[in-house]
């Protein structure tokens, strides 16, 4: 997985194309272009419409640009960067930002990639794609794109809880417990089926030997490792469904509907309002509001000769 920072500047992550699936989505478009520039050689040739040898060679030429660079820089742009090889296996080549790529940035892939794969026969695209962090060739790095699976790979049920240990499992400490960690004991409990004997209880005890030492309390003697790490997992799970369900059901703090309901005619007329205030209304001792009171005149400034000392901005206590 790797980060993308958005326009919007919003941090997605994205699972970036490994090269094996790139490589293959290569080969089909290439046996692709192959196809259509040996078809159409093949029908040129026996409809006899070309007879100057030199006039043919410069509409082979001519036709082997328009299918090398053409054919990516046309279906990437049509298809919002995808060509019919990476359709096949749920490839994309989207902006360094997250957005779809454009007709600009599909012009220079397909320039830098008639150059890499067709002139070099591909070693500029195996070594930048190797040297670089997302596995970017040179058309990726110079037109800021990457390519993305789309495909996301089928994930295991969440672990359940062990009936033995749900009591003990709620009075876990689990603020000590990290993603990467959790997610090394979920993959652990995904492949334990596909695990030989030997290797599921050396990776179960090192996996849950680095678990407990970030949780508390210790699980009760005589707990397997994967009995343990299902029982922390599924009270993690547990407890951050609550946390989002009761974050979906609190109401809001201002708003109509964090008031609640009423009746219709509960307080009388003129009890608060406009009806009360500035109108003589009458208060809880009888005495009416009205209109207030003058404020009292504002006392002469003392002669500056008669003005007090003091040694700063608060009274000393007497």
């Amino acid at each position: 997985m790797s980060e993308v920072v958005t326009g919007e500047a919003v941090v997605v992550e994205v699972r970036v194309a490994q090269l094996p699936s790139r490589a293959l989505a290569f080969l089909i478009d290439w046996v692709i272009q192959w196809a259509v520039m040996i078809l159409a050689v093949v029908l040129v040739t026996q409809a006899s419409l070309v007879t100057d040898d030199s006039l043919a060679t410069g509409l082979f030429i001519l036709f082997l640009v328009l299918v090398t660079v053409g054919y990516p820089v046309a279906f990437e742009t049509l298809s919002r960067g995808r060509s019919l090889g990476k359709l096949a296996l749920g490839l994309r080549v989207v902006s360094d930002d997250g957005g779809p790529e454009r007709f600009r940035q599909a012009l220079f892939r397909g320039l830098a990639g008639f150059l890499e794969f067709w002139t070099f026969a591909g070693a500029p695209a195996l070594i930048t794609s190797l040297l670089n962090q997302r596995g970017k060739r040179l058309g990726d790095v110079f037109a800021g794109t990457t390519v993305i699976g789309e495909r996301t790979p089928q994930q295991a049920p969440p672990p359940e809880m062990p009936p033995a240990l749900a009591s003990w499992a709620a009075t876990l400490e689990l603020s000590g417990l990290s993603d990467d960690l959790a997610n090394t004991a979920r993959q652990y409990l995904s492949r334990w089926n596909q695990l030989s004997p030997r290797m599921r209880d050396e990776m179960g005890v090192r996996v849950a030997a680095q678990v407990s030492a970030r949780v508390a309390p210790p699980p009760p003697p005589g707990v397997p490792p994967y009995a343990y790490l299902a029982a922390v997992l599924a009270e993690r799970r547990r407890r951050e469904e609550m946390r989002l369900a009761r974050a979906r059901s609190t109401p809001p703090p201002y708003g109509p509907q964090g008031y609640g309901a009423y009746e219709h005619g509960a307080y009388e007329h003129g009890a608060y309002g406009h009806s009360t205030y500035g109108h003589g209304g009458q208060g809880a001792g009888g005495q009416g509001y009205g209109v207030p009171a003058p404020a009292p005149p504002r006392p002469a400034e003392l002669p500056r000769g008669d003005a007090p000392t003091t040694s700063g901005g608060f009274v000393p206590p007497v």
